[in-house]
């Protein structure tokens, strides 16, 4: 085996090792929220609307709750529901401190009492679900519930850290948010939707007279360049 040959073979398996890792690292990193993109679009495309029963009762000391027609629904004890769901039906994973928007299938835990100045605390809490910024309020009372799930420096910590709200930019005025606490189901009506800098932070000190739900996440998707900020009013409020 000459040398010119050792060097081509090397250089042209350098070039597919390289290739194909580089492929496999798009897959893994972002391939799932290909798949979460791609299949929100197929559903805006057949007209499918995702939906959650409402809840109206829960049995005492368990998991089950009871729809409107009596049915027990089961709720799973992990963090992170599915981003994609079984039918058009909507499992909350929490009723004790959850969210779920069904225009975009997020469904997830909330983790309470967070604190978004110490990146090792809210780093652990975004592996469990969606954070509550600590300080701010809760489900049903006046004043401001702050939900973040931003904290992502890089595209392969995406998944990771920000797939629950990844489609957050598709919900508009109107639509609705369903937050559970201690249970109960509280259901708010987004009416605003903005990109701020990362340095404005009124968003997180506001204060209301009424039960105001604000969403944060990054923008674009994996960057820390602009936060997407979307605020909804408890209905009827």
């Amino acid at each position: 085996m000459s040398k010119r040959f050792k060097i081509v073979f090397f250089v042209r398996f350098l070039g597919y090792l390289l290739f194909f890792t580089g492929l496999l690292s798009f897959v893994l990193v972002l391939g799932p929220l290909t798949k979460v993109e791609f299949e929100y679009r197929l559903d805006r495309l057949r007209g499918v609307k995702r939906t959650i029963p409402k809840i109206i009762t829960s049995d005492a000391g368990s998991e089950t709750l009871r729809s409107e027609q009596g049915q027990p629904i089961e709720v799973p004890t992990g963090g992170f529901g599915e981003l994609k769901s079984a039918g058009s039906v909507i499992t909350p994973v929490s009723t004790e401190f959850g969210i779920v928007i069904e225009k975009i299938n997020a469904n997830a835990k909330v983790v309470p009492n967070v604190s978004p100045a110490d990146e090792k605390e809210y780093v652990k809490a975004l592996s469990e679900g969606v954070a509550h910024a600590k300080g701010t309020n809760f489900p049903g009372e006046p004043g401001n519930i702050y939900l973040f799930s931003h904290s992502t420096d890089a595209p392969w910590n995406i998944v990771r850290f920000n797939a629950i709200f990844y489609l957050l930019r598709e919900v508009e005025s109107g639509d609705r948010i369903i937050m559970f606490y201690k249970n109960r189901r509280y259901d708010y009506i987004v009416y605003d939707k903005t990109v701020a800098k990362p340095l404005d932070t009124h968003f997180l000190t506001d204060k209301y007279n009424t039960s105001v739900l604000t969403l944060q996440t990054c923008d674009p998707p994996g960057t820390l360049l602009n936060r997407l900020i979307v605020r909804a009013r408890l209905e009827g409020s």
